[in-house]
């Protein structure tokens, strides 16, 4: 005959089995430590379009701006996306990164050797926007980091 002990552990087991079906798909433990991960890189990526539309103003900012205001329309919409927003600030950090690898050899007039002759660029200094840069996309992963600890300790 089975006791009521050893029958315990299998009824409880039947019980989450039935509660999953009737509540739909669990979603797994990575799936849902990824997810604020997308949230994050949503934003910054927006972020990254609204340095690019300040950078590039005289050229193509103009253009791009319409699509991160477009995607920080979207995102606002979802509440869960809140959790990603500190990606905005990592983003702005990119194109900087980008103008200082476009002017590493600067500062000053450079000169480089082409076919037929020399080509020379002025050149500004790569180090400030470098430092911004990398400022602006340790601080955002910082913030971002601090905010999951934080949510994870209130559950």
């Amino acid at each position: 005959m089975i006791t009521a002990d050893e029958q315990a552990p299998a009824v409880a087991a039947v019980w989450l089995g039935l509660r999953a079906w009737q509540t739909g798909p669990v979603t797994s433990a990575p799936a849902l430590s990824r997810l604020p991960w997308m949230w994050f890189t949503a934003w910054f990526l927006v972020g990254a379009g609204y340095a690019l539309s300040l950078v590039g103003v005289a050229s193509i900012g103009l253009f791009v701006l319409p699509l991160p205001v477009f995607a920080t329309v979207l995102l606002v919409r979802r509440q869960p996306a809140a959790r990603g927003l500190p990606g905005l600030i990592s983003g702005l950090g990119v194109p900087l990164l980008y103008v200082a690898y476009l002017n590493r050899a600067g500062p000053g007039t450079i000169c480089t050797a082409v076919t037929g002759g020399q080509e020379c660029n002025d050149e500004w200094s790569p180090w400030p926007w470098l430092a911004v840069g990398v400022i602006l996309l340790v601080l955002g992963v910082a913030a971002f980091v601090g905010r999951q600890r934080r949510a994870g300790l209130r559950c």
